[in-house]
Parts: C-alpha cells; sequence; structure tokens
C-alpha cells in the first residue's frame, strides 16, 4: 500500500476531527500559515517532539501519522474506517486502573458530563451513526477508563464503573457491526468485569448479551446459547427477585439471543422455547421500550421470530412474519429496523425474490445508510442480490451496491 506524505495525514486527521486549520494551529501554537505549509508538504515534519505534539491534538496513535495509510471502507464518512478501528483497539488496550496502583490517576472528567457523553453515544448507536460514533468512541473509552481509575474506591465509584460498562458495550456493538468480532468480543467481556464492580445484576445482564452477540458472530453458536440461557434464568422474575420492566427487559433480550444461537445451529424446539418465554415477558412489559438500551418489547419479539426463521432457512415463514409485524415497528429505533431490514431481504432471497429482497435493502439504506452500507452481512445480501438479477441492476440498486462497495 503506498505511503501518503505526513502532511496530507495531517490533514486527513485535522478534517476528520472537525478542526479548521486556525483551530488547530492554536492547540499547537503555530500559525494557520505554518499548518497550511506542512499539510501541503511545504515544511517538512522532521523533530519527532512536533510529531507527538500533533498526534496528541488530533487525538491519534503517532504511527498513524508516520506509517502507511490504513484500508479504507468504501463509504468512510457512515462506516468505521479501520483507522478507527484501531484507535478503539488502543483506547481498549490501556490499563489505566493498573497504572493508578502505582501512580496518582490523572484528573477525571466530571461524571456529570460523561454521563451526558454516554447517553449521547448510545443515541448515536442505535440511530445507526457509526462514523460519527467511531469517531467519539476512542475518547469516550479513554475519559471513562481514566473516571473508573480515578474514582474507584469512593462514593462516585460504583457510577463510574457504570458508565465505563455502558461505553465498552457500545464499542462491543459497533465493532461487531463492521466484522471486528474478536475486538467486540473484548470489549464485552470487559463491560461484565466492570458490571460486577458496578453491582448491577442487569448491567451484567446485557453486557452477557453483547457477549453472546460477538460469540455468535464468532461461529461459536453453542457457547452463545448456554451464556444467554444461563443468565436470563439468573435473572428470570419471580421470588424474590422483582419483575420490574427494566428486569423483564434484560431477561427478554438474553432469550431472544439465545433464540438466535439455538436457530444458528438448527435447534427449532428451543427457539421456540425461547422465543414463546420471550413474548411473555413482553406482553408483561406490556409495550416497545428501551430499558438498558434493549428495545424490548412486543415488536422486537416479532422481528426476532423473523430472523430466527431466516436462520433456520424458512424464508417464507419470515415474510410472513414481516408482513404482520404491525405499527410498533415505526416506533423502534433506526438500527433495529434497518437491521430487521436485512434479514427479510435474506428472508426474500431464500424465496428467491429477488426484487423484494432489493426493496428491503433500498429502504433500509434511506432509514439508516450505515446499517446497511457497513455490515459484512448486508454485503453478503446484496452480492447475493447481484448475482441473481437477471441483466442489468435497476439504476437505485446499482448505485448502492457501488456506496457498499460490492462489484456489480
Amino acid at each position: 500500500m503506498d505511503e501518503l506524505p505526513i502532511g496530507r495525514r495531517v490533514a486527513y486527521w485535522r478534517s476528520r476531527r472537525k478542526m479548521s486549520q486556525q483551530v488547530f494551529a492554536d492547540r499547537l501554537d503555530k500559525s494557520k500559515s505554518w499548518v497550511d505549509k506542512v499539510e501541503r508538504g511545504v515544511r517538512r515534519l522532521d523533530k519527532f517532539s512536533v510529531v507527538y505534539e500533533i498526534a496528541d491534538v488530533l487525538q491519534v496513535d503517532v504511527q498513524l501519522l508516520v506509517g502507511k495509510e490504513p484500508e479504507r471502507r468504501p463509504d468512510s464518512v457512515n462506516c468505521i474506517d479501520q483507522i478507527e478501528v484501531d484507535q478503539i483497539r488502543a483506547a481498549l488496550e490501556r490499563y489505566d486502573s493498573i497504572s493508578a496502583f502505582f501512580d496518582a490517576p490523572p484528573q477525571p472528567q466530571p461524571l456529570g458530563e460523561l454521563r451526558k457523553a454516554v447517553s449521547h453515544a448510545w443515541l448515536t448507536y442505535q440511530h445507526a451513526k457509526y462514523g460519527v460514533l467511531a469517531r467519539a468512541l476512542p475518547k469516550l473509552v479513554r475519559d471513562a477508563q481514566c473516571a473508573d481509575s480515578a474514582y474507584a474506591g469512593s462514593v462516585e465509584g460504583r457510577d463510574a464503573a457504570h458508565l465505563l460498562g455502558q461505553v465498552y458495550q457500545i464499542a462491543s456493538s459497533a465493532l461487531r457491526k463492521v466484522g471486528e468480532h474478536e475486538l467486540s468480543w473484548l470489549a464485552g467481556d470487559r463491560a461484565i468485569a466492570v458490571a460486577q464492580r458496578a453491582g448491577d445484576p442487569l448491567l451484567a445482564g446485557v453486557a452477557t448479551y453483547r457477549v453472546g452477540n460477538a460469540l455468535l458472530a464468532l461461529g461459536r453458536a453453542r457457547p452463545a446459547l448456554e451464556v444467554n440461557v444461563n443468565v436470563a434464568n439468573r435473572l428470570a422474575p419471580g421470588g424474590a427477585r422483582e419483575t420490574t420492566p427494566e428486569r423483564l427487559s434484560v431477561y427478554g433480550m438474553l432469550l431472544l439471543q439465545g433464540a438466535m444461537a439455538a436457530a444458528r445451529i438448527g435447534d427449532s424446539a428451543t427457539v421456540r422455547d425461547l422465543l414463546h418465554s420471550a413474548g411473555e415477558a413482553a406482553e408483561v412489559v406490556g409495550e416497545d421500550q428501551n430499558h438498558y438500551w434493549t428495545s424490548f418489547g412486543p415488536t422486537n419479539v416479532r422481528l426476532h421470530r423473523a430472523a430466527a426463521a431466516v436462520e433456520l432457512g424458512e424464508g417464507r415463514h419470515a415474510v410472513e412474519t414481516h408482513e404482520t409485524i404491525g405499527d410498533g415497528f415505526n416506533a423502534l429505533l433506526p438500527e433495529r429496523r434497518a437491521h430487521h431490514y436485512i434479514d427479510i431481504a435474506r428472508g426474500y432471497t431464500q424465496v428467491g425474490d429477488v426484487e423484494k429482497a432489493s426493496e428491503m435493502l433500498l429502504e433500509g439504506d434511506r432509514l439508516a445508510p450505515s446499517e446497511i452500507r457497513c455490515r459484512p452481512v448486508a454485503h453478503e445480501v446484496m452480492a447475493d442480490v447481484l448475482r441473481r438479477t437477471r441483466g442489468v441492476p435497476s439504476a437505485p440498486v446499482a448505485e448502492l451496491a457501488e456506496h457498499m462497495g460490492v462489484g456489480v
């Protein structure tokens, strides 16, 4: 892969960080003219101290400025680039809690500000703005890790741990979307460990759901089934455990993820049992909610019925389920709906209806471009659609395929 001049790398990352040349220059205590000359290659960067200072201002690893250009996805605006995956990996590789054992921890961000940033990240993820999320995640991970270390042992310690657990879950889900399954598993596993320190069994439960998702993506369907069902049984309402919408939502989502794992291994009886139990929990919840960021409710159960049917190779049943979902579908967040369109596109390809499969992909792209253009599974469906299309695909399908980087 050809090397780019360092000035062009600086310009790329400055633009990625939404900084003007003047703002960037001010943070470096340089002139705007100096920045312009560096980016155009007129002025050389021959002092490592300056390169490190630039990397610090841009919040990137210095190797991204002096190394080779990483591979980029076709749609870098909507998707998570490999460069950002590397930055998230670098943030996950930090062990601030160990460093804090020997040294005084750095000054953390106030928890109120961090809480707002975490809430914004959840909304960004559930609205399928993956490119925006990717640019914010490395710093958010570092800030949450710093707060967790700094507040450990204090009255704010549990709150800080809770926020870090959420950040790890967001990272796990976002990384899984773009096929970084091992890294997604690592982030989910970290979320479980932090949830124990936060003292919140429901946070631990929903973190288990993220781990189950990563395991399933890695092809580890049976362990995914076991971990989801085991933790769901421990969170099941009844007895001394309070029956709240929050508990029911986490419990129900674990069952739904277990059903998807069972479908992957062809265990239709277990799929049926788990979907039935999740449906009962959804009826008690009463309507679609988003407790603990689960989007759990009756409609989401129906979406999983369709998705499980696709995994079992029952495309006709999946399509029939899709056609009876109802008005609750439009109330769900964009990520969940666009995800469903991918599932149903797969269902339509199973029954040989390439035109309807194309419509589902186009509908998903109108709703949440990142979910369609960034996910490897969506690319597989599009490739299948193009192979089965007789003649030249329609202009909208060809254009979407080009955005996705799938050959027509």
